[in-house]
């Protein structure tokens, strides 16, 4: 019997089984080769078009990408994948989703063909104590995961599994279970949060969709504001980020985008370093700010 078939059939026990199937995922946590702390990523990822495109947002996702050891594998927060509890993807091969519309077809034609994890996706699941995780077999990759992924891992060689965000969470409750992922950065899981910190596209002023480094001045603050406190390693008002001011109201309308940054932060150590890159506006309402930590 290979592994994954244990897996499964373990799957299966009832209460009697719970020891052999948590078993079952700790041996294949224990399995991977420990590491030092694998570092963790918020990509700003912005348009969809940054995944055809070569620009200085690109060049600082594959820079960025130099400076860590290739993973044994990968888990997203994307933005784009919000859901009524928390599910993680655990297919094999998972499709590469066009998630948007108006974009050339040079776009639609990308295809990103990482393998998946099933293991992976259960390991998590276990991991997790504070609230269930679902396994998903429906998903796959949506353009917040392998638009920016490609960049870091243009042969698609590392598997690749995406975490969903569960819209009736309080961001406090998001910050309290990504801590519960740490164990993975040990066994050379890199995770990344991608989303963008200030996203307002109603507030988009369309003839700067192309000048880089244009900011409304409540976009311009809300950054500031937030690359502060996260320099200072003070998360908790940026976990409060409902009572920020006006600034912060304007950057967050929505906080799918914002809340994969907060995943990250809570995977900080103390002491553990943080390194802003691809610090700009786009179009007035954007910021492609990102960071690396570790």
């Amino acid at each position: 019997m290979t592994r994954k078939q244990f897996l499964a059939a373990a799957a299966t026990l009832p209460l009697a089984g719970a020891a052999v199937k948590l078993n079952a995922i700790n041996k294949f946590i224990d399995g991977l080769n420990s590491t030092n702390n694998m570092p963790v990523l918020f990509l700003g990822h912005g348009s969809p078009m940054n995944a055809i495109e070569d620009n200085e947002f690109v060049q600082g996702f594959k820079n960025v990408s130099k400076e860590i050891e290739k993973p044994t594998a990968i888990l997203v927060i994307s933005a784009h994948w919000e859901t009524k509890g928390t599910f993680v993807t655990a297919m094999e091969n998972p499709t590469t989703i066009h998630d948007f519309g108006g974009f050339p077809q040079e776009l639609f034609d990308v295809q990103y063909p990482a393998p998946g994890s099933p293991e992976l996706a259960t390991a998590v699941k276990q991991l997790v104590s504070s609230k269930d995780v679902h396994l998903d077999d429906k998903w796959g990759l949506d353009h917040g995961a392998w638009s920016v992924v490609k960049h870091l891992y243009p042969n698609a060689d590392v598997p690749i599994i995406q975490m969903s965000i569960d819209y009736s969470m309080a961001p406090a409750d998001h910050y309290a279970l990504a801590k519960e992922l740490s164990a993975l950065r040990k066994k050379g899981v890199l995770i990344i949060g991608s989303g963008n910190n200030v996203h307002n596209l109603r507030m988009v002023s369309w003839k700067h969709l192309n000048t880089v480094g244009f900011a409304f001045d409540w976009a311009n603050e809300a950054n500031e504001k937030m690359k502060e406190y996260i320099l200072d390693r003070n998360h908790k008002p940026l976990i409060d980020f409902q009572n920020q001011g006006t600034a912060f109201q304007m950057a967050i309308p929505t906080p799918e985008h914002y809340l994969p940054m907060i995943y990250a932060l809570a995977l900080q150590d103390k002491n553990e370093d943080l390194q802003i890159f691809n610090d700009a506006a786009v179009a007035g309402a954007l910021t492609m700010t990102s960071f690396k930590i570790g």
